[in-house]
């Protein structure tokens, strides 16, 4: 599938290099728990059956996740209008549409292809954005579908959650089964955790430098399909400013899925949040976003930086 969204090199050169280097990593850690826990069998079925359940269940998941639904166009005529203009200027499939019903103004998209995806945004954002920044939002939501680096992130974000699932398991049975365990047992136990911790920390800062360029390429490729980076840099400004408001509390549930969402959900003082991000800063975004508008012939808002 070819669209017409502005393709990025380097955005396809670094999804490839993170699944290289991701894949050598997982490969790393399924031998390592196969060689501690003796058991290959068992080692090689969970992950197999988690990767699988993760790349062709990721939308459903997803949407579970957030409290979205799918909608039909009768209910939502104008978000149904705007992404099927979209669909039809970038020549692309369109997606499931969705709606969450959340006061968090935000959109994701998921799925493992265009075929399969869905766009999802929820009612805060619905009720926030004017229709030029809502085009906006869409086109780079979609964007993601395009590139294709929706399947890649939920790919590579796998092994994180495996590694994750393994610590947290490990933990609790240290604590709970301590007693009951002999020397040699708390030893691997205590190796599994550590081989654990070490393969997350390395595919958490790929998937975030990963994930800081993926949404950058997105805005350059959504503001080119609707002419309109102004647009884009609207609903940022507004957007981010409005996710500032909700306090950091309400926002802990929602920030497991900052990596697919439009914006992320952070707190006014994110403090060392900022440092981890899966997005680039807002400043960097509105300072691309006005890079564009001068190529495009166009004056910067006032909501632009640059």
């Amino acid at each position: 599938m070819r669209s017409r969204f502005q393709p990025d090199r380097r955005l396809t050169m670094r999804m490839g290099a993170t699944l290289f280097l991701l894949g050598l990593l997982y490969v790393g850690f399924v031998a390592a728990l196969i060689v501690l826990l003796k058991s290959w069998v068992l080692v090689v079925v969970i992950a197999a059956a988690l990767l699988g359940a993760q790349y062709w269940f990721s939308d459903r998941i997803a949407l579970f996740a957030m409290r979205g639904r799918v909608v039909e166009r009768e209910e939502y005529p104008q978000l149904h209008g705007v992404i099927d203009r979209l669909c039809a200027t970038a020549d692309m499939p369109k997606p499931v549409v969705a709606v969450s019903d959340m006061e968090m103004p935000n959109a994701f998209a998921t799925g493992r292809n265009a075929d399969h995806a869905v766009v999802c945004v929820t009612t805060g954002l619905l009720r926030r954005l004017e229709p030029a920044e809502l085009e906006g939002v869409l086109a780079h939501e979609l964007s993601h579908v395009a590139h294709r680096d929706v399947a890649v992130i939920t790919v590579a974000s796998f092994l994180g959650v495996i590694a994750g699932l393994v610590v947290r398991f490990t933990f609790y049975s240290q604590i709970f089964g301590g007693a009951r365990r002999d020397q040699n047992t708390a030893v691997v136990l205590m190796a599994v955790m550590a081989v654990s911790v070490a393969v997350y920390s390395i595919s958490f800062v790929l998937i975030r430098a990963l994930s800081r360029y993926r949404e950058l390429a997105a805005d350059r490729a959504g503001a080119m399909l609707t002419g309109r980076p102004s647009a884009l840099a609207s609903a940022l400004t507004k957007l981010s400013g409005d996710i500032a408001k909700i306090p950091t509390r309400d926002l802990r549930t929602a920030q497991a899925f900052n990596a697919f969402y439009f914006t992320p959900a952070l707190g006014a003082t994110p403090g060392l949040q900022r440092l981890f991000s899966t997005h680039p800063s807002l400043e960097q975004r509105l300072e691309q976003l006005g890079r564009i508008s001068g190529e495009l012939g166009q004056t910067p808002t006032s909501g632009q930086a640059g």
